[in-house]
C-alpha cells in the first residue's frame, strides 16, 4: 500500500504542472516507471541538480545557474536595447525566434488591481535603474495584449518618458491566421495598425 501511495503522490504532484491534468500526469508517471533506467532516474537526477543550482538573474530576472545570466553577461548583447517581458516563458519564446539580439528585463507579472499587484511588486524600479546605468537607447515593451499587460505598458511608458525611445510589438493578424477565427480585439488591433502595401 505504501508504494501505491507514493505513486499516487507523484501523479498528484505531476498534475500540478501547467498543461498536465490528472489523466496526463498518470500517463506520464506510468511511462516514466516503465522506462525507469532510461528516463525516470536521469530525470530525477537532473531535477535535483536544477533545484540546487537554478536562480533568478540579479540583473534581468531570467532563470539561469549563476547570479548573472548568459544574456546579461554577454558583451555582444549590450547594444542599448532592452526588451521588457512579463515572465521568463516570454523571454524564452523570444529567444527561440533568434531575432532579438539585445538584453531583456523580466517584470515578474503585470499590474493588477484585482490581484493587488502594484509597481512595487514588479521589477519596474530595477528597469528604470538599468535604463539610467546601462546606456539604454530603446526599450521594447513586449507585454501581452491584455488589459493588465497594456496597463503595465502605459505605466512603464510614464516612468521612462523622456529618458529613452519606447516601442512595442506589433499587434494584429498572425501569419497564417484566418479572419473568421480571430477575436474582435485582434481584428481591431490589426485594423488600427494597418500600413501601406
Amino acid at each position: 500500500m505504501s508504494a501505491n501511495r507514493e505513486i499516487e503522490a507523484l501523479i498528484d504532484m505531476m498534475a500540478r504542472l501547467p498543461g498536465l491534468g490528472p489523466r496526463s500526469a498518470r500517463r506520464a508517471v506510468l511511462h516514466l516507471i516503465r522506462k525507469r533506467a532510461l528516463l525516470m532516474t536521469p530525470l530525477a537526477d537532473l531535477m535535483r541538480e536544477v533545484a540546487a543550482s537554478a536562480r533568478e538573474c540579479l540583473n534581468c530576472g531570467n532563470i539561469g545557474t549563476g547570479d548573472i545570466c548568459d544574456i546579461c553577461a554577454s558583451d555582444k548583447r549590450a547594444n542599448g536595447m532592452i526588451c521588457v517581458v512579463e515572465d521568463v516563458a516570454d523571454l524564452w519564446a523570444l529567444e527561440r525566434s533568434g531575432v532579438f539580439k539585445g538584453r531583456y528585463h523580466v517584470l515578474g507579472g503585470t499590474l493588477s488591481a484585482l490581484d493587488q499587484v502594484g509597481p512595487e511588486q514588479l521589477r519596474i524600479p530595477r528597469l528604470v535603474d538599468r535604463v539610467d546605468s546601462e546606456g539604454v537607447s530603446e526599450v521594447i515593451l513586449a507585454l501581452n495584449a491584455t488589459v493588465d499587460g497594456q496597463t503595465t505598458a502605459h505605466y512603464i511608458a510614464d516612468q521612462l518618458e523622456g529618458r529613452v525611445t519606447l516601442t512595442s510589438l506589433a499587434q494584429g493578424v498572425p501569419i497564417g491566421g484566418e479572419l473568421d477565427y480571430l477575436d474582435d480585439g485582434t481584428i481591431t488591433a490589426a485594423l488600427n495598425a494597418r500600413r501601406k502595401v
